[in-house]
């Protein structure tokens, strides 16, 4: 029996789908063709099946190319890369897989939140770089207590919400109209909202009325105490403001974006991330963008800080740094004997002792 042709518009989210899709079709990779418009003609009188996610199509005149075209499935909640206008009016059936990753989306919102009213990743950093011997780190805010805002109520939104309540923080809405049954408060403008709250979500889908929904005039009340937190589609907030110097001075960059201290109080240069340090967090729903990417830094090299108590030194061969009995290489192994024929303190002839 011959297998149906499919048509598998982008990169798969994960590496066992193309195998999944091979046992029952015969697998075409639009992404990958030489000439994808050839593809496409070959395929046209008897192509009945698409594979993509919300980013990767079919447009308008792909699904027309196809006009035994039945299905178009998506893997993932949105569907704003699918032309769905076009594929109703041949008669295609548009699905998605709504309600899969609402929690996993929730659980990456409190991440994020947590990251940033804590300074994870900024604390990170400051100990990577080591400034700890300096210092000691300032206090971070929390959570608890906390006024939130959440711009789009839906599936996710509502989950989000729920997590938000065992931090007993206040939490009001933005969307198209009021919720029945909904026990958080309704706001209809969202510069109201964001004027009075500390932490501002943003879970709405990418739609032409939510496209730039989060502009100049919502940061401003949203004030330069607040947060912004991204979990949905980059088309929700204006890009002009947010790439002004000024705004790249107290926040990180893209989708992640959020609003940090004052200038005035001392902050790890981390919050003051470059446009190149994103990360696609949860493929297929939600895109979302650290603040930074943290540079590991060795425990072998020589930057690394000793402790101030141990009073320790550098190996003279290593050069990697002992505070407490030997160096952090030789820990493991068998401690020879010191040679007093050897002149150099090093790992393989001695033994450092605190003092």
């Amino acid at each position: 029996m011959t297998k149906p042709d499919i048509l598998l518009m982008g990169p798969p989210a994960h590496p066992d789908i193309p195998a999944e899709l091979e046992r029952d079709f015969r697998l075409h990779r639009y992404w990958e063709a030489a000439d994808p418009r050839a593809l496409v003609a070959s395929l046209s009188d008897g192509l009945r099946y698409i594979s993509t996610t919300g980013h990767d199509g079919p447009d308008a005149g792909l699904i027309r190319a196809l006009p035994k075209l039945e299905l178009i499935s998506s893997f993932g909640v949105g569907y704003d890369g699918i032309d769905v206008a076009a594929a109703a009016a041949q008669g295609v059936q548009v699905t998605n897989t709504p309600d899969v990753l609402n929690d996993c989306v929730a659980e990456l919102t409190l991440a994020l939140m947590l990251a940033l009213a804590r300074e994870v990743i900024a604390s990170d950093r400051f100990v990577r770089e080591g400034r700890w011997a300096e210092g000691r780190y300032p206090f971070t805010g929390e959570l608890t207590g906390k006024r939130a805002g959440i711009l789009g109520l839906g599936r996710i939104g509502k989950e989000i919400a729920r997590r938000l309540e065992v931090f007993k923080m206040e939490i009001a809405y933005h969307g198209r109209r009021e919720q029945e049954g909904v026990p958080y408060r309704y706001y209809g403008d969202l510069r109201e909202m964001a004027r009075e709250a500390d932490w501002l979500i943003v879970i709405a889908p990418a739609t032409a009325e939510s496209r730039h929904l989060v502009d100049a005039a919502v940061l401003d009340a949203l004030g330069p105490e607040g947060h912004l937190i991204n979990v949905a589609r980059g088309a929700g907030w204006s890009p002009r403001r947010w790439q002004s110097d000024a705004n790249c001075a107290r926040a990180g960059s893209g989708p992640g974006w959020s609003r940090a201290r004052p200038a005035s109080r001392p902050v790890p240069t981390c919050w003051r991330a470059g446009p190149n340090a994103r990360s696609r967090a949860a493929r297929g729903s939600a895109s979302t963008s650290p603040i930074t990417t943290a540079r590991p830094i060795s425990r072998s090299s020589s930057a690394y800080p000793p402790s101030r108590r141990a009073k320790p030194k550098r190996c003279a061969s290593c050069r990697r740094w002992a505070s407490i009995r030997s160096c952090a290489s030789r820990r493991s192994r068998p401690r020879p004997r010191r040679s007093t024929s050897s002149p150099r303190r090093n790992c393989r002839t001695t033994t450092w002792r605190r003092r």
